[in-house]
């Protein structure tokens, strides 16, 4: 007995296995990248979250600025709010505003008189800066962190920062 086979056959059932192979292979793969597209999401969410305004209970003091990125030469807003429910008291006309290096060296405080400041709660001050430090050079590209600290009716320390970034 001769064994006949068909060759048209074999190559037929290879080209479908073939494609359930690829089919199951494209399910894998867009699954996995769902996947990965949700982790990278609450990555974001959690760790990157950009939000600056925070109402809360007691003593609170927040920094909002419009973004967190911004262009070099770019005027940069910064808004210092009273996010508690109690008034804080601030030692000069600045509301304690600083912006330093991430090294923590100063490069710009706003000229301001030496009085006694207050802040009642949901109250807010508008501050900007032109990137230029104090001693009248631009700022570089590179990171900064922006604070401000007042305090309490009890005296506590009441303080906040944020960080910013200066691109080219």
């Amino acid at each position: 007995m001769e064994n006949k086979t068909n060759p048209s056959k074999g190559l037929k059932n290879k080209e479908i296995i073939l494609k359930e192979l690829l089919a199951k292979s494209l399910v894998i793969f867009i699954g996995i990248g769902v996947i990965a597209g949700l982790a990278f999401g609450v990555y974001l969410i959690d760790v990157k979250s950009t939000s600056q305004l925070v109402f809360v209970e007691g003593p609170s003091v927040s920094i909002v600025t419009e973004k967190s990125d911004f262009k070099k030469g770019e005027e940069i807003k910064i808004r210092i709010v009273n996010s508690g429910t109690v008034p804080l008291t601030f030692p000069d006309s600045s509301y304690g505003l600083k912006i330093t290096g991430l090294s923590g060296i100063l490069m710009y405080t706003p000229v301001s008189a030496q009085v006694i400041s207050h802040l009642d709660p949901g109250d807010e001050i508008e501050f900007s800066w032109d990137q230029i430090k104090n001693d009248g050079n631009t700022a570089l590209e590179g990171l900064y962190k922006i604070s401000t600290k007042g305090v309490d009716e009890q005296e506590n320390n009441v303080n906040k920062s944020t960080t910013i970034t200066i691109w080219k």
